[in-house]
């Protein structure tokens, strides 16, 4: 029989700590995010969804508490354009104003060369880059942001959200998650160049903003994909093609650009003002207070 007292919360932030303390001893004795060839990260992203179906199994609860359903389509093609409009917005602004250069050439020669198309112009190759980045690249970022996303969105939030309230279970999930990479950025090389505290406050409010968007979808939308495909449209455009293609204008850039600077957050954060803005249209069962 199904446990109905509590929601469980505390034994899955256990088994996340548990789990992640793993492989980020792994990133900590290398100093590098890019150890193990990728895998360290990608262990460690998949630490909340196991702790999320280990939480369940252990309180005798069903798989079907975490969302798995699709729903429709319009959540989903939304949840992967989001990002994209968001990072469009943020990095035109950082070009426009002189933050940072549209056109890193050092990136830009890369991706030629590494396509491997002789007869293309590198802007040509980069134009395939982004569209197969797009596309194909997103498999592969969905099947690691999935991983977090059956934790983060699947299980933590509709329980906090229950407690607290759309905007509290929104805001306190995005805080667990923005402290979860914590060790990553003080410990490795989590960051873009900035000091730590810069980089994390910039973050901080990134994650909270996500939160907001990756929650008001999936709790409308009734499905935890929708939470995976920002999280993976998210990481793919920004730090796949964004980030690196923009060159340095002085010392200012790494302040201003990425995950860590300061204006894609300030973004994110108008973004997450207008859906929180729409909480209302939220169900009622799933949401305590607004």
């Amino acid at each position: 029989m199904a446990r109905t007292t509590s929601s469980g919360i505390g034994l899955f932030l256990l088994l996340t700590l548990l789990l992640s303390s793993i492989f980020y001893a792994l990133i900590i004795a290398t100093g590098h995010i890019g150890a193990g060839m990728g895998m360290y990260v990608l262990g460690i992203m998949w630490c909340p969804g196991i702790a999320a179906i280990l939480t369940l199994r252990l309180r005798g609860e069903s798989l079907s508490r975490l969302g798995w359903g699709w729903g429709e389509w319009r959540w989903q093609w939304l949840a992967y354009l989001l990002p994209l409009a968001y990072t469009v917005v943020a990095y035109a602004i950082i070009w426009g104003t002189g933050l940072g250069g549209f056109g890193n050439p050092e990136f830009v020669g890369g991706v030629a060369t590494k396509m491997g198309f002789d007869g293309l112009s590198p802007w040509a190759d980069t134009a395939l880059f982004f569209v197969l980045l797009g596309t194909v690249g997103m498999a592969r970022a969905t099947a690691s942001a999935l991983g977090e996303e059956i934790g983060w969105r699947g299980f933590l939030a509709p329980a906090l959200v229950r407690r607290l309230g759309f905007t509290g279970g929104a805001l306190v999930t995005g805080a667990i998650w923005g402290v979860w990479h914590l060790p990553g950025l003080l410990f490795a090389d989590y960051n873009a160049g900035t000091p730590w505290w810069f980089a994390f406050s910039c973050f901080l409010v990134l994650v909270l903003s996500a939160s907001v968007i990756m929650t008001w979808l999936r709790l409308r939308s009734g499905s935890l994909w929708t939470a995976a495909l920002v999280h993976a449209s998210h990481n793919l455009f920004i730090q796949g093609f964004f980030t690196p293609i923009t060159a340095p204008r002085g010392a200012i850039t790494p302040y201003a650009i990425d995950e860590f600077g300061f204006v894609v957050p300030l973004v994110m954060a108008g973004f997450a003002v207008y859906f929180w803005r729409r909480r209302g249209e939220l169900a009622r069962d799933v949401v305590a207070v607004t």
